[in-house]
């Protein structure tokens, strides 16, 4: 067994997962798992640049998990960053920081790199070997990776919940010119994706990251997020779209009031809504099968390797 630290730094939020892996049995022991939106990619679609309050919420979080990294005593720690520090012109200020709370150097790793971690982390303990389409929504990026066994096919996009609420988003409920804004660019995307991934032809959609486990919270009327419940949970396109069309119209303090939803999510969960029930639509798939395991495991399973 190899006690590791995975740490996964994107545009909303930053995860941390330290568990003990066996290579020879695949499997892995989850000893502390945590999640701290801190919104590092605030404005990055705009300026091109970390803001230094989004740089201030990542290093606070960095220092709370260093401590737990010490605390649990892992052999290796891996940071990987993903699209907000691939994107901004002053990442060298991020990466010096990184490397002086953690002791490590973030690895600002490229969409596919960061494909192939999100499908091994989210099909390793799926049965069988049929062909899978996972679909990871991110806040600044959203990757889809085709695959059985390993990859066949990977693209990343330029769509998150975060790029595009920061992009489209004004009125509180969103005006209807502002979702099909979002829509539409959703759909390029897609069109951009379908590409490189034939996005039509995998027997199973699996869904990862927070915007699809918020969805699949609310789908199933939990009165408090519960990870156990919604991994692997099965979700209906006629529910999602209901759950997209509810989010949509929906006040700010509506969705606030919603069980499930981190307060960090409250503003862009209508744009990730929207991505998921366009990825949904152009696949055809009658439903999505909800993965807690995701990018953050696959870093995990690399260190292992």
């Amino acid at each position: 067994m190899t006690r590791v630290a995975a740490v996964d730094c994107g545009t909303n939020s930053i995860r941390l997962l330290v568990a003990d892996a066996d290579p020879a049995t695949g499997g892995l022991v989850e000893l502390d798992r945590r999640m701290t939106i801190v919104r590092l990619g605030q404005g990055v679609d705009r300026t091109g640049r970390l803001a230094p309050e989004a740089l201030e919420r990542t290093f606070a979080a960095c220092r709370e998990y260093a401590a737990v990294i010490k605390e649990h005593g892992a052999d290796a720690v891996r940071f990987v960053a993903t699209s907000a520090s691939r994107d901004a012109e002053n990442r060298a200020e991020f990466v010096d920081g990184v490397l002086d709370i953690l002791g490590v150097e973030p690895e600002v790793i490229t969409g596919d790199q960061e494909a192939e971690f999100s499908f091994t982390g989210a099909t390793k303990e799926l049965p069988g070997h049929e062909e899978r389409l996972v679909v990871d929504i991110g806040g600044g990026s959203t990757e889809f990776v085709l695959g059985r066994a390993h990859v066949e096919a990977a693209r990343s996009v330029d769509i998150g919940c975060v790029r595009l609420t920061e992009r489209h988003i004004r009125g509180d409920p969103p005006a209807p010119a502002e979702l099909a804004a979002v829509r539409a660019d959703a759909e390029a995307a897609l069109d951009l994706a379908a590409e490189s991934v034939p996005l039509d032809g995998a027997r199973t959609l699996v869904g990862l990251a927070g915007t699809v486990t918020t969805v699949a919270g609310i789908a199933l009327g939990l009165d408090a997020y519960d990870s156990a419940a919604i991994h692997h949970a099965r979700i209906p396109y006629e529910r999602v779209a209901e759950i997209a069309r509810s989010l949509a119209a929906a006040t700010h303090a509506e969705r606030a009031a919603i069980p499930v939803m981190h307060p960090g999510r409250v503003d862009v969960i209508v744009a990730g809504a929207l991505v998921l029930l366009a990825v949904m639509e152009r696949t055809g798939a009658a439903e999505v099968v909800v993965s807690e395991h995701d990018i953050l495991d696959g870093i995990a399973w690399s260190i292992a390797r």
